[in-house]
């Protein structure tokens, strides 16, 4: 084991089979723990990737990762910057602040692009999943598995949500991103970017209407408490990728690449059974707090609203209006 100093403090093991190939660090940049539910101690997926048996064990100590979890070097942005010159050399991203380094990813804001979680894995598993990896691994990132971040719902202080008329009125609060902007406008809502800081004490006081996140959020931030109206309209779901730097990638055997590359699949079957139990006990807890919780029966509406969003979207980016129209299509029944 060699320890090092620079300008990020860490300690990783170092291999060198060879003369010829250089030493490898290998630091793996965590946003967040998965926790299982129904215990107290957390079970990071990153932990079972990295420091447990899939890597360490198996390439028999020549890849041995150490997880920095909670964003402790830095957040997303940062970090994204770090992967792709090799400063890091793991980390699992969310695809929305992508979007200005690898612009293909922007289509995965697209709001009701998916019509399902299960959509969603069952396309990024497969070949469209290929496409965004290829544009991904461009900018010097090879996506390795798909994690999953749920299914982002509108929630409010006045009423339920169960057709695109709902929203009319609705200040909601959304990402700063002109997607989510232009969604919520579409629906004849009032979109409101803010900080996520901000947003509690501005459903308390009235400030906003509304807001919109998935399960976990919704019952972490307290946001449950005062607006007591879910509705599932499942308008975003979003993957996360786990990522190894390109320069790392091309410094390990064929052997040690096709060990990483199962551990990360591993992974991925772990944190998605995670999250779909934390988001269901999540989900119980409002219940239980006595909020209404809706499903939408009619998606086509909302989906059929937003037609100029995407019309604006392609013509700003007609060379990614083919990925779009693919993605879509792959869900028709």
């Amino acid at each position: 084991m060699t320890c090092l100093t620079t300008t990020l403090s860490f300690c990783a093991r170092f291999y060198a089979p060879q003369p010829w190939q250089a030493l490898l660090p290998l630091r793996y940049w965590a946003q967040r723990r998965y926790k299982r539910t129904g215990t107290s101690t957390p079970d990071s997926v990153a932990h079972s990737f990295a420091e447990k048996t899939e890597v360490a064990e198996k390439t028999e100590g020549r890849i041995e990762p150490k997880v920095y979890h909670n964003g402790v070097l830095g957040d997303q942005p940062d970090a994204i910057e770090q992967t792709r010159n090799g400063a890091l050399d793991f980390a699992n991203f969310n695809m929305g602040p992508m979007g200005p380094i690898v612009p293909a990813t922007n289509v995965l804001s697209l709001p009701f692009l998916f019509n399902s979680e299960e959509d969603m894995y069952r396309l990024m598993d497969g070949d469209i999943g290929q496409r965004f990896a290829d544009a991904l691994e461009e900018k010097g990132l090879v996506a390795l598995s798909w994690f999953g971040s749920g299914a982002r719902s509108m929630y409010n202080t006045q009423h339920p949500i169960e057709t695109p008329d709902d929203v009319k009125g609705l200040k909601l609060r959304v990402m700063n991103n002109d997607l989510y902007v232009d969604m919520i406008n579409a629906l004849g809502g009032n979109a409101t970017p803010m900080a996520y800081s901000e947003v509690y004490q501005s459903l308390k006081t009235g400030v906003i209407d509304g807001a919109e996140n998935n399960y976990p959020s919704y019952e972490s931030s307290g946001h449950y408490e005062v607006a007591k109206y879910y509705s599932n309209t499942d308008h975003l779901i979003l993957p996360e990728c786990l990522c190894v730097a390109k320069r790392t990638w091309d410094d390990m055997s064929a052997e040690d690449q096709e060990i990483v590359r199962q551990a990360a699949v591993n992974a991925a079957i772990e944190q998605r059974k995670l999250w779909e139990e934390g988001a269901a006990a999540s989900r119980e807890k409002v219940i239980e707090a006595g909020d209404q919780i809706n499903d939408v029966a009619d998606k086509a509406a909302f989906q059929e609203a937003m037609q100029p969003v995407y019309e604006s979207f392609n013509s700003e980016h007609p060379d990614l209006a083919s990925l779009v129209e693919d993605i879509r299509a792959a869900q028709k029944d």
